[in-house]
């Protein structure tokens, strides 16, 4: 394996994680407040055809990738509503999200099918611009990617440092105590769905936007299930959830390598390696939940009457 091929593998991870990373920000504000959305597919699917719709209508990749977030907070309010005010079963209204978000998706996206956009540019690493052609692709990132990073430290921010954090916190871990020192969780939990699918646009507008440049239907391959496992993998932490989508895009880049180097292997089951992991991941940390998950995940607050 050469250096260039070692490059090119973290360079890939650094690329396909972007997306992950900001999906698993969200979910793990969403299990924060209380509520397993498996509706994440379809909340991804629905940002990335918004956005690469109004990307392709005004030319601007930035108000496409603004479009994104805000359809994602908006498609995740749907969600709000199921389970907060019409108290549905959080699984079945998940599963409920997704297979909305696949129909509209495929109606929002199905004038943009293969077309190619002009997405957001990339900037050299400040040093790297002196590197040979070979190597300079290699070290050319976005805008998003430059910010997930920043953007995990904001959340672990505004989870552990902030008011509006340790209402969250209050309303997963018991919705009716938070309820008895005066606040909303009605509220906190509409908020944070929001500011939720907000980060999950965030992913998929850099997928489409930024990664692939284009739209097809059911492009996110399950990225919304991979991210809700990658919330377990993290512990509910913003900061190891960067080590997690790291770690799932690496195994993706890897077994694209694998392929590409003509390892006789099935590429079917060289496909595998990346949701195997996720399994492992999950037999592994999943014996931990009741260390860290919030007590009240999954609940169904019934109010106070």
């Amino acid at each position: 394996m050469t250096l260039l091929s070692i490059l090119g593998v973290l360079s890939s991870a650094i690329f396909s994680g972007t997306s992950l990373l900001y999906t698993t920000l969200g979910e793990i504000i969403d299990q924060r407040a209380g509520i397993v959305n498996l509706g994440l597919e379809g909340v991804l699917l629905i940002s990335g055809a918004t956005g690469i719709a109004v990307t392709s209508l005004t030319g601007s990749p930035y108000l496409g990738v603004l479009v994104a977030a805000l359809a994602g907070g908006a498609t995740n309010l749907i969600m709000g509503f199921l389970v907060v005010t019409r108290r549905g079963n959080q699984l079945a209204s998940g599963l409920a999200l997704m297979f909305f978000g696949f129909g509209a998706s495929a109606l929002i996206g199905r004038s943009f099918v293969g077309q190619k956009i002009n997405g957001l540019p990339r900037l050299t690493l400040p040093g790297f611009a002196n590197l040979s052609p070979r190597y300079l692709s290699l070290f050319q990132f976005d805008m998003l990617i430059y910010l997930s990073i920043p953007f995990a430290f904001l959340v672990w921010w505004l989870l552990f440092r902030t008011r509006w954090g340790l209402g969250v916190r209050a309303v997963g871990e018991n919705a009716d105590t938070a309820f008895a020192s005066g606040r909303s969780p009605h509220l906190i939990k509409y908020q944070a769905l929001f500011v939720g699918g907000m980060l999950a646009g965030l992913g998929a507008a850099h997928l489409t936007i930024a990664y692939t440049l284009n739209w097809t239907e059911f492009m996110m391959g399950g990225r919304g299930f991979i991210a809700v496992a990658l919330v377990i993998f993290s512990k509910w932490h913003p900061i190891r959830a960067i080590a997690g989508a790291l770690l799932f895009s690496g195994a993706v880049a890897f077994q694209l390598l694998l392929q590409a180097s003509g390892v006789q292997i099935s590429p079917f089951l060289l496909d595998t390696i990346p949701y195997i992991l996720t399994i492992l991941v999950l037999i592994v940390w999943g014996g931990s939940r009741k260390h860290s998950a919030p007590a009240s995940l999954g609940r169904v607050y019934m109010g106070t009457e």
